[in-house]
Order: C-alpha cells, then structure tokens, then sequence
C-alpha cells in the first residue's frame, strides 16, 4: 500500500471518530433539553416533523424521522396518550391513517419549538452560514456515496 492510500485510510478513520464524538456531543445536549418537556427524542421529532409539515400518514412519518415501522404504532399511542397527537382518517383513502396535532400539541409546539430553534442555533455556531451548507452538502455526498457502495 502506498504512502497516499495509507494517509487515506488514516484520514477516515480520523473522520469517522470525530464525527461520531461530534454526533454523540450534540443528541447528548439535544436529549437533555427534549426531556425536560417529558418527551423522548423519537416523540419529538414526530411532534416536530408533523408541526413542521403539517398532518401526516402515519406510515410516511416512520421513514421521514428513521423509526422503524415496528415501531411508529408505540409512539404515536404514547403521544396520543400524552393528548398532543391524534389520528384522523385520511379524506381521500380509507385505507389512509394521518397523525395530527391536538390543540394542546400545537400549543406545546409553539411554545417549545422556537426555543428548540435557539439551542441548535447555539450548539452550532461555531460554524459560519457558507461552513454549515457547506458541510450539509458533504455529508449528503457521503450519504449517497455510502448508499451507492
């Protein structure tokens, strides 16, 4: 192996570990602000996707937050059960269950979303606007690269 393909190898296994560390130090942060809301961070990237993008199939919801389909049944019962969620039947196709926001759900979303906005604002700025996209673009290429592999 030659002198450039051994810096390689180096170089991404460096990546690998900064970026995990980097990875675990934000959902740390994030975990601990969501919990104070009595939410864990599966329930409220649901309540966050829905008051983002308004009422959803409930089976869309899984793939668009990564819950495996196994499981988005047990969240969206316990977010109906903490009454911020409901289901409602699709208007076009019965077949068709979308999750919805209750009253109490948007309330809680109005109050707790802008101050969720704040803290990633915070946990990264570090980074300048033109590093972030930047560094949006990279890691949606290694996203895709990977999936290509």
């Amino acid at each position: 192996m030659n002198a450039k393909d051994q810096l390689e190898e180096a170089l991404s296994l460096k990546l690998f570990v900064v970026l995990t560390r980097a990875v675990e130090s934000i959902k740390k942060r994030v975990i601990e602000d969501i919990k104070c809301l009595g939410l864990n961070p599966t329930e409220f990237a649901v309540l966050e996707f829905i008051y983002s993008k308004g009422d959803q199939p409930i089976q869309k919801i899984g793939e668009k937050v990564l819950i495996a389909s196994s499981s988005i049944t047990y969240v969206v019962d316990q977010l109906e059960k903490k009454n911020v969620l409901m289901r409602k039947p699709c208007p076009n196709d019965r077949r068709v269950t979308h999750a919805a926001l209750t009253f109490e759900g948007t309330e809680l979303m109005n109050k707790v979303f802008p101050e969720h906005k704040k803290a990633m604002k915070e946990i990264f700025s570090g980074l300048g606007v033109i590093e972030k996209q930047e560094l949006i673009e990279q890691l949606k290429r290694i996203g895709l690269h990977d999936q290509n592999l």
